[in-house]
């Protein structure tokens, strides 16, 4: 995952912290001061981890948390007392003074969740609509009543011509009624 970034209000923190994971493995995309820099690291991201003091140059890491993009995870690294403000805000904590070995464990089952939330939203069957659905059955019936085909054999037509093409089936069956109409 190389959607990771380091945000840090002392600069030599933030850089030492990239070091250790890019060390270990980790693709890093920045080392940040404050949390305006972070996010627009993160602008377009659907996913990833941000990696985070409590107090940063321009915000508090509550004030991060809130303008994260939907996906993006935070890991705090803070001393105990701030962590108890952490309990249930969906935050992941690690305290100060902080352990090598509890950072890269915490990172990697951070990254690993995100990557089994990736693969199940790919698994997730799309839900068309209802227009869709029609144009799709309307290639089908096109394509049994000009060419003969069972439904079945439509249907794995207008699948094999869209994965050939590259285009979801809905674009699919709309090429279909544009040649065969027109």
């Amino acid at each position: 995952m190389d959607n990771i970034v380091v945000v840090f209000s002392k600069p030599e923190d933030a850089k030492g912290v990239k070091g250790l994971l890019v060390k270990n493995g980790f693709s890093v995309a920045a080392a940040c001061t404050s949390g305006a820099q972070a996010l627009a690291q993160m602008d377009e991201w659907n996913d990833g981890i941000v990696i985070c003091g409590y107090k940063l140059t321009d915000m508090m890491y509550s004030e991060l948390h809130g303008c994260l993009p939907k996906g993006v995870e935070m890991l705090l690294m803070a001393p105990q007392r701030v962590m108890q403000e952490c309990l249930g805000n969906d935050i992941v904590c690690l305290s100060m003074p902080l352990k090598v070995y509890d950072l890269l464990n915490t990172v990697s089952m951070m990254a690993q969740a995100a990557a089994r939330r990736r693969r199940r939203a790919r698994q997730t069957p799309r839900v068309r609509s209802g227009q869709e659905m029609e144009a799709i059955r309307e290639a089908k019936e096109l394509l049994m009543a000009r060419n003969n085909m069972t439904e079945e054999e439509a249907h794995r037509y207008i699948q094999k011509c869209s994965m050939d093409s590259g285009t979801n089936m809905t674009e699919t069956a709309q090429m279909v009624l544009a040649m065969m109409k027109g």
